[in-house]
C-alpha cells in the first residue's frame, strides 16, 4: 500500500481527494493536514498530495519534509510553474480537475520514482519538440493508444497482451502499425515520439 498524505486548504477538495485515496486498493490515507502546518506534521507517508493556489506554491518548504515524494495539484499547469516546482523537489503536477484515476496513477507513479507531468506542459518545457506538434497524416486508434501507453510504461508484448485481453500476434500488429503512423523505427523512438506529441503521459 502506498501511504498518502492529504494537503489542502480547501475543506471540499481535501474531502473529494480523501474520498479518492480511500476508494483505491492500493493507496492508504494516513492523514490530512493544512498546507502552512505542514513542517510540523510528525505524520509519515510515501506521498504527499498537495494542493495549493497556483500563487502561493512556491512560499512552501519542502526539504525538511520526512515524505519521499510530493504530488502537487494546480489550477493551472503551464510550463513556468511546472518548471519551479520541479527544481523545488516536487515530483509530479497535474490538474486539480483530474479524475480519480489520473490521481491514483499519479501516485503510483511517483512513488515508484517517477515524474508526473500533463502532456501540455511536457510540449511547453521542451521547446525542441515543436516540429512534431502537427496532427499525424494518419491518426492512432484507440486501441493502438492502449498500446502506446503500456509501451511506454516498459511492458512487453506478451505482457501487453494479457492486460489488454488480445493474442501476442495483434499486439504485434499493432505495435508496427503505431511505429508507421509515428515514423519510428524502435519502441524508443516511438515513445519519445509520443510524449512531444503529447499522446501519452508520464
Amino acid at each position: 500500500m502506498i501511504r498518502v498524505l492529504v494537503a489542502s486548504r480547501s475543506s471540499t477538495m481535501c474531502a473529494a481527494l480523501e474520498n479518492t485515496i480511500r476508494s483505491s486498493p492500493i493507496l492508504e490515507l494516513v492523514g490530512a493536514v493544512e498546507p502552512d502546518r505542514l513542517s510540523l506534521s510528525s505524520v509519515y507517508a510515501d506521498v504527499l498530495l498537495l494542493d495549493v493556489s497556483d500563487s502561493d506554491h512556491d512560499s512552501l518548504e519542502f526539504a525538511d519534509l520526512a515524505i519521499p515524494a510530493v504530488l502537487l495539484l494546480l489550477d493551472d499547469v503551464d510550463s513556468a510553474l511546472v518548471s519551479s516546482a520541479l527544481r523545488s523537489g516536487i515530483r509530479g503536477v497535474i490538474s486539480r480537475d483530474a479524475t480519480p484515476q489520473e490521481i491514483e496513477g499519479a501516485v503510483n507513479a511517483v512513488a515508484s520514482g517517477l515524474v508526473v507531468i500533463t502532456p501540455g506542459s511536457l510540449i511547453k518545457l521542451l521547446p525542441e519538440a515543436a516540429p512534431f506538434a502537427e496532427e499525424l497524416a494518419e491518426s492512432l486508434t484507440d486501441r493502438e493508444l492502449e498500446v502506446l501507453d503500456l509501451l511506454a510504461e516498459g511492458l512487453s508484448n506478451k505482457l501487453i497482451a494479457h492486460g489488454l485481453t488480445i493474442s501476442e500476434h495483434t499486439v504485434k500488429t499493432h505495435v508496427a502499425s503505431i511505429f508507421a503512423k509515428l515514423g519510428a523505427s524502435s519502441r524508443t523512438e516511438a515513445v519519445s515520439q509520443a510524449i512531444r506529441r503529447g499522446l501519452v503521459m508520464l
